[in-house]
């Protein structure tokens, strides 16, 4: 396997039109918080403002993701991107505004352009031939960690070495290159299979409910990069190391996430997908839980590093998960309300580990948080295997991308799925997001 069928001029337009897209939404939350933060309870109202954000996103991604129709797809996306660029400019032409005003374009920020990450996804595996799906996602994902680490840091030189609201400006401008961007891509991805009367109807919510084990199991993934992100500050204070070295270490962790995102695209992977994301979580949660009990900075590191290598390949499995399980035009939904799930999860555990550490010491939070993931996921692995066993028999099989490569396409707008074509009832078989 390589990435050589990655490498052509489509995917880099898109890779600029995903950054324009998702840096500003990296750079949100914290651009919220310095944003107001001189303001009397500022920190409190960026906390208020970033949670609206992030309601926003919640909310809008499965909402307008299910609205998302593949014979549309970049006029749809084009204007929810628009209407997200003037809420972040909005945002930064008023920073005095009332509090409920900024809130209001805060969440609006968050929503509109919610269903973008899952759309751009799916218009992604349509650049690339089917054996190269794999590659892509990991190419997503190597540029998803370039993304989330180095926005703290152009948020914060920009919020304190020039102005408060010029994150914002920035975000506005990339958000609205990213509408630029729609337009040198495809304008849609063919036909909508999955039927145009029923595509608002219960056909599809079915479809994207039935694939709830793997939501589910998204959202515990992330789930731990929330805790780590959130809790790490605490944690090194209590052992004694500067807060000022969170950022670096998860820079790190990012890093380490790019990492293993590209050595996953390297060649394929044995074993149902289920199993392997049971394992990499396993491996996720052990070294969060090795950096909330070592007392020594060098082994934060080390299990930051490796648990964001861990991470992002959980996540990447849970994504191919997610094309097993829903017929393809579908997908851009499915994507949607993963986005969703995972944000939920994220914000779940961050809650639990916030409201623990008045009471606990930050390791002993993060413990519990630790425990949650793995309830979030022992919940989804059942459901997998449960779902799993009311598919046709010899329908949960372990294969390869090499193996799927070989297999006769069916006629898919989407691209089928890298480990077999796709199937178009309400239970989609589960082989291995």
């Amino acid at each position: 396997m390589s990435y050589r069928d990655v490498a052509s001029r489509q995917v880099l337009i898109w890779s600029c039109t995903t950054v324009g897209a998702r840096l500003p939404v990296a750079m949100a939350p914290l651009a919220l918080v310095f944003l107001v933060r001189e303001r009397p309870g500022g920190y409190s109202l960026g906390a208020i403002l970033a949670a609206a954000y992030v309601i926003g996103e919640i909310i809008g991604a499965p909402v307008l993701g299910m609205r998302l129709r593949p014979d549309h797809a970049r006029a749809h996306l084009a204007v929810g991107l628009a209407v997200g660029a003037a809420a972040f400019a909005g945002i930064g032409v008023f920073p005095d505004a009332y509090p409920a005003v900024l809130t209001g374009f805060a969440c609006l920020a968050g929503a509109a352009p919610a269903a973008a990450t899952g759309g751009l996804r799916t218009l992604l595996t349509v650049l690339v031939p089917e054996r190269a799906t794999a590659q892509a996602l990991s190419v997503e994902s190597i540029l998803t960690a370039g993304i989330w680490a180095v926005s703290p840091a152009a948020v914060a030189g920009l919020a304190l070495g020039v102005a408060p609201p010029v994150p914002l400006f920035l975000g506005a401008a990339l958000m609205a290159s990213s509408v630029a961007g729609l337009w040198l891509l495809p304008a849609n991805w063919g036909a909508d299979d999955t039927g145009g009367e029923d595509r608002m109807g219960a056909s599809q919510l079915r479809l994207l409910t039935g694939a709830w084990p793997v939501y589910v199991m998204g959202a515990a993934s992330l789930a731990l990069l929330g805790l780590a992100e959130l809790v790490l500050p605490a944690l090194l204070e209590q052992r004694g190391v500067g807060v000022g070295w969170s950022g670096p270490l998860l820079t790190g962790m990012a890093v380490g996430g790019g990492l293993g995102a590209f050595v996953h695209g390297l060649r394929s992977w044995p074993g149902l997908l289920r199993t392997r994301s049971v394992v990499l979580m396993a491996g996720t949660s052990a070294c969060v839980a090795l950096a909330a009990l070592t007392p020594h900075p060098a082994g934060i590191t080390a299990a930051l590093l490796v648990g964001g290598t861990l991470q992002s390949c959980a996540m990447l499995t849970r994504n191919l998960s997610l094309r097993e399980a829903l017929p393809p035009g579908a997908l851009a939904a499915g994507y949607s309300v993963m986005y969703a799930a995972a944000g939920a999860g994220y914000a779940a555990t961050g809650s639990l580990a916030g409201a623990l550490l008045k009471v606990l010491a930050p390791s002993t939070a993060i413990l519990a948080g630790v425990g949650l993931t793995l309830v979030l996921t022992g919940v989804g692995w059942w459901g997998e295997v449960r779902r799993a066993g009311r598919s046709a028999p010899g329908a949960d099989t372990a294969v390869t991308l090499g193996s799927a490569a070989s297999r006769p396409a069916a006629p898919d707008p989407l691209g089928p799925g890298p480990e077999g074509p796709a199937n178009t009832t309400n239970q989609a078989p589960d082989r291995a997001l």
